[in-house]
């Protein structure tokens, strides 16, 4: 196929074969079928990006863009827990 091509692909061999589908985004988005009707889109990250118009952000920027966590109390209870050695005969 031609770069910008679109394929199609069931949800059923979706399901069984990911790195298929995950290798042909490379030629352009995928089309996840059920029953005949297309009902989702694969695409790379770069060409979302790129359709909705959102700069790439990086695993950094994602995490500093979550909420506060400011406020929560977080203290968990230590684990006691005994260890007995192995036994190797």
């Amino acid at each position: 196929m031609t770069p910008g091509s679109v394929h199609t692909i069931s949800s059923r061999d979706f399901a069984r074969d990911l790195a298929s589908a995950k290798r042909a985004t490379a030629e352009g988005p995928v089309l996840i079928t059920d029953r005949g009707r297309p009902t989702y889109a694969l695409l790379r990250i770069e060409d979302y990006y790129r359709i909705t118009g959102q700069p790439e952000r990086s695993l950094l920027d994602l995490m500093d863009s979550l909420p506060s966590t400011e406020g929560v109390d977080f203290d968990p209870p230590r684990a006691d827990i005994d260890f007995n050695p192995a036994h190797l005969d």
